[in-house]
């Protein structure tokens, strides 16, 4: 069927907004990685990316240079996501776990204990600081050699946001594949793991990923909990970089941030796919 010139113009427009925007979005991204390659007066000269004369001088500055005099941008990466990793596996488990008991079993009290839940999604992390800080500190956990209290409590299902995720694509798997499985001989954890688990895959890689950005970008929590410079992640190591000296060049800056969020675009990237059909699960079924 052919389109009518006035459909087609509207379809040009429609494309080039869309162009535009995107544009307009990236090119923070594309300047921050142009700037990395400048001096501190090309930086400050203009908006455009290109340099005339490039530099690796702040890439060089941003891998050898210590901060504290103990801790490199490697030994942050090993800090960061030995946290990171721990914090991600536990997250999804046992969100998994606890949306497939209020997804598909009947017990008394699961209304209101679900509300309550869905509930704490309203209550902002700040409020929560001091009495969270001073449990950790009555066990002993802070400033851990393990980071105990930046991973541990995502042993209990305390992301709601991703619970309730995985709860609103779990009532959209027809019952009937339960019983056929539980016909077959499975009980509830054969179930979760044969059955339930492998049709969830797309929102568990979205809550993984979600759950790995925010880890890996989160600064309060180990500003709290992490009080030895030799055990800080990347997202202080960033912040201690820029108060190491004064009159410190922008160039090693932007490398080093640039450096942190590699293995971010790297994982997002090569799960995409999977990312972008959670979150269309998501939003469609329930």
């Amino acid at each position: 069927m052919k389109l009518s010139t006035a459909h087609k113009i509207g379809r040009f427009f429609q494309y080039f907004v869309l162009i535009l925007v995107g544009v307009i979005m990236i090119y923070p991204l594309v300047w921050m990685v142009g700037a990395t390659f400048k001096s501190n007066a090309e930086i400050f000269a203009g908006i455009g990316f290109l340099t005339a004369n490039p530099t690796l001088q702040g890439y060089i500055d941003a891998v050898t240079q210590n901060y504290g005099g103990d801790i490199s941008i490697w030994r942050a990466f090993i800090n960061t996501y030995s946290f990171v990793i721990p914090k991600v596996i536990f997250t999804v488990i046992s969100s998994v776990i606890a949306a497939y008991g209020f997804s598909r079993f009947k017990f008394k009290g699961r209304d209101m204990l679900f509300g309550i839940m869905i509930s704490t999604l309203f209550l902002p992390q700040v409020v929560l600081n001091v009495p969270q800080y001073l449990m950790y500190n009555s066990f002993g956990w802070i400033n851990s050699p393990f980071y105990l209290p930046l991973w541990v409590p995502t042993l209990f299902a305390t992301e709601t946001y991703f619970v309730y995720q995985l709860v609103q694509f779990m009532r959209s798997i027809p019952h009937d594949l339960d019983e056929a499985a539980a016909i077959d001989g499975c009980g509830p954890v054969k179930i979760l793991y044969k059955i339930i688990a492998p049709m969830l895959s797309p929102s568990l890689v979205a809550c993984g990923l979600f759950q790995f950005m925010w880890s890996c970008n989160d600064y309060m929590g180990p500003l709290l909990y992490v009080q030895t410079p030799s055990k800080y992640p990347m997202s202080i190591f960033v912040k201690l970089s820029m108060d190491a000296d004064s009159g410190f060049n922008w160039n090693r800056i932007l490398a080093l941030s640039l450096i942190s969020i590699i293995p971010q675009l790297v994982v997002f990237f090569c799960a995409q796919d999977a990312f972008i059909d959670g979150i269309s699960a998501g939003a469609v079924k329930g």
